[in-house]
């Protein structure tokens, strides 16, 4: 399917569910939130060498990776991708200082603020 376009906003595709585009937005936001615990179960996965972190790990990027899929079915590559990463870089860093005691920098917060400036451009400028 092509990027969005004013027709598919209006098109339906399944009765009460909403937009195509909507539901794009929808799965690539559900996409980049699987990224953040895929990232952090990783992290607490310790190598691989923890059972349950790594299951969890396996189990959440192939979600990830299936919701970005269906998304970039209707959104264009560039938008879709910079977007998952950009919510996962966010989320794991928020994560990482809120629950693992990471350090927090001028330094870091800014390249993070910067990170959220381009996704909020991306999603703007976007054609879905």
């Amino acid at each position: 399917m092509a990027a969005c376009s004013s027709s598919q906003r209006r098109e339906r595709l399944l009765p009460g569910i909403g937009k195509v585009c909507t539901l794009a937005w929808i799965f690539l936001l559900l996409a980049g939130l699987l990224e953040i615990v895929w990232a952090t179960a990783m992290k607490l996965s310790d190598g691989f060498s923890r059972p349950g972190a790594s299951a969890v790990t396996l189990i959440a990027s192939m979600g990830s990776f299936v919701l970005l899929a269906f998304a970039m079915r209707s959104l264009p590559l560039g938008t879709a991708y910079t977007v998952w990463t950009g919510i996962g870089a966010i989320g794991a860093f928020v994560v990482g200082i809120v629950y693992l005691g990471e350090s927090v920098t001028l330094v870091r917060v800014l390249a993070a603020i910067l990170i959220l400036t381009g996704i909020v451009l991306m999603k703007g400028t976007s054609s879905g």
